[in-house]
């Protein structure tokens, strides 16, 4: 069996995992920024699981505003040491601006992601469960309205339907078509 069988699955773990991590890193910036409820067991989970290396990262990098620069910082140098170890398994050379310029479209890409996704759940579980409490529904409640809130102010409910949900995936698609094209093709220039 030659050591090329087992790149492929070598890189699969490397890739799961740093990525599991990246999501914690970018909820609890997410979280942090939209002023979600520390004390819901989803958010202490996240929060324990990421303060180890933040609490090393906020020494030397402060807050600007309500933006946690050392979460982004940790992301971005995370996302960076996973696709660098992938690309060195796999035998590629690239620059170290065309490593940064991936790792942040991928970090840009994942935050879309996120609210993609909690948006899409938050609005299953309101069907599910409607007039309950529920801690996932009050995390997701968190993460979207901001996003949804402004949807609101465009399109607003019309006979008791509200149509944000709808008006802010389309959104968050249309940004993702109209920002990573741009951002790939400069990254190709990078090599």
């Amino acid at each position: 069996m030659d050591a090329s069988y087992m790149i492929d699955p070598i890189i699969f773990v490397i890739d799961t995992l740093f990525s599991l991590y990246i999501l914690a890193v970018m909820l609890r910036f997410i979280l942090q920024w939209v002023g979600a409820d520390f004390y819901n067991p989803y958010s202490e989970f996240i929060v324990k699981i990421t303060h180890p290396p933040l609490k090393y990262f906020r020494r030397y990098i402060p807050s600007i505003g309500k933006i946690d620069t050392s979460c982004l910082i940790f992301a971005l140098v995370l996302q960076m040491l996973a696709i660098f170890t992938i690309l060195l398994l796999k035998g590629v050379s690239f620059s170290i601006g065309a490593l940064t310029l991936r790792s942040f479209m991928q970090l840009l890409d994942m935050l879309i992601n996120i609210f993609i996704f909690a948006i899409v759940a938050r609005a299953i579980l309101s069907w599910l469960s409607a007039g309950s409490y529920n801690q996932a529904a009050s995390i997701l409640h968190s993460l979207t309205e901001p996003v949804l809130r402004i949807c609101r102010k465009l399109v607003p409910v019309i006979s008791g339907i509200d149509l944000s949900p709808l008006i802010a995936l389309i959104g968050l698609q249309l940004s993702k078509m109209f920002i990573m094209p741009p951002l790939e093709q400069l990254m190709q220039v990078m090599g």
